[in-house]
């Protein structure tokens, strides 16, 4: 690059900006078939989540009637939902039909 010349503007080669990839949240919904070992054990086994962690989202969960588990790309995302979906009902509880229900939301900021 040439040395700049007196009295002259600098000028900056224009750089395109990264792009970042949009993140989804998963997010875990309520429901009243499943007990907290349940939602305790599926989120070690599906997220990694451990004991204590899982153990605040399935009171989350219970509480609010929600819990965001795991933010991720788009294609992690819809496969966590596939896999929460796919897990099965709770042995515990006789009424328990089927797995929980997972929904995906853009992840905001």
């Amino acid at each position: 690059m040439p040395p700049e010349m007196p009295g002259q503007p600098e000028v900056l080669a224009a750089r395109p900006k990264p792009r970042t990839t949009p993140l989804w949240n998963v997010v875990l919904l309520d429901d009243d078939e499943h007990t907290y070992e349940y939602v305790i054990e599926m989120l070690g086994k599906l997220f990694g989540h451990g004991r204590e962690k899982a153990y605040q989202m399935a009171c989350e969960v219970d509480g609010t009637g929600r819990v965001i588990v795991e933010t991720t790309v788009l294609e992690r995302a819809e496969f966590k939902q596939l896999q929460v979906h796919a897990y099965g009902p709770d042995p515990r509880l006789p009424q328990s039909r089927g797995s929980m229900h997972a929904v995906l939301e853009p992840a905001v900021g």
